[in-house]
């Protein structure tokens, strides 16, 4: 079976936000490490070379496939930043107050952050961070 591919590396995720762009997508991804930081109060690390991830949990899929995956994370990319983990059974009433986004598959897409509640999203971290930990 192939290794995963996105693990922590170790590189900084103060340079990596740095270099983001455009700068609008960066600002977003310092606001969402402030509120990342502070709800799960633990350091960021970088998965791979574009996830900002918290925590690490074990995952088995039937398929027999398995790894580490952060707990919660986010990815500023250039049309959108990908919020990880927050998709928890029970939470729909939480993600459709978030605001203006798109459901993926393993990931909540965000156009601008501006049009986020970042109240909500801050519960939606919390409780995630909670129910892995707990």
């Amino acid at each position: 079976m192939a290794e995963p591919k996105t693990v922590p590396t170790g590189a900084s995720v103060a340079e990596f936000l740095e270099a983001v762009e455009p700068p609008g997508r960066r600002d977003d991804g310092f606001v969402l490490r402030e509120i990342f930081d502070r709800v799960t109060d633990t350091d960021a690390v970088m998965w791979g070379p574009s996830i900002i991830g918290y925590g690490v949990q074990h995952y088995r899929y039937e398929t027999g496939r398995e790894g580490d995956w952060p707990i919660v994370g986010f990815s500023p990319r250039k049309a959108n930043v990908a919020l990880y983990g927050l998709q928890l059974p029970g939470g729909e009433e939480l993600v459709e107050r978030l605001g203006k986004v798109k459901l993926g598959v393993g990931c909540i897409w965000v156009g601008r952050l501006g049009n986020v509640d970042l109240d909500v999203l801050a519960s939606l971290i919390d409780r995630s961070w909670i129910h892995a930990r707990g």
